[in-house]
């Protein structure tokens, strides 16, 4: 599975120096530690990053991730509803968001939407990012 992961160019998360029994990443994509900017304006994002932070927020929401690991990807106001909200996908196992079907209704802000697959069923995860100089920040979130 490792050389699977490394051939399409994904990590496993690091080992978390936190308690493992209450944030459990273990099987969680690693995101890249570098913001997320995506070329001059107008331009839009990679899509794979964008599902790459879809995961990641599910993962949190599902109680499998710390949300300190997508804090640099969220405003300030973003990040504290997201502690706020605490788990909102209940899942006897990992949570796996599919492919993120992205609308630009204006330059510099993106909305997607991901389905994120559960047991014992899938949720919907509905994500807007506004661009600020050129890193691109998550403003909201829901999900159902």
């Amino acid at each position: 599975m490792s050389s699977s992961l490394s051939r399409l160019g994904l990590n496993r998360a690091p080992a978390s120096p936190y308690d493992r029994a209450e944030n459990d990443i273990d099987g969680s994509l690693a995101l890249d530690s570098r913001p997320l900017t995506w070329g001059p304006p107008g331009a839009m994002p990679d899509e794979r990053k964008l599902r790459h932070l879809g995961q990641a927020l599910a993962e949190v929401l599902a109680g499998r991730r710390p949300p300190e690991t997508v804090a640099d990807r969220l405003t300030e106001r973003a990040y504290r509803e997201l502690v706020k909200a605490g788990r909102m996908i209940d899942s006897r196992r990992p949570p796996f968001a599919g492919a993120p079907h992205i609308k630009q209704p204006r330059d510099g802000a993106i909305e997607m939407c991901l389905l994120v697959h559960g047991d014992p069923r899938s949720h919907v995860l509905a994500i807007r990012l506004e661009r600020r100089g050129v890193q691109w920040l998550c403003t909201d979130f829901e999900t159902a």
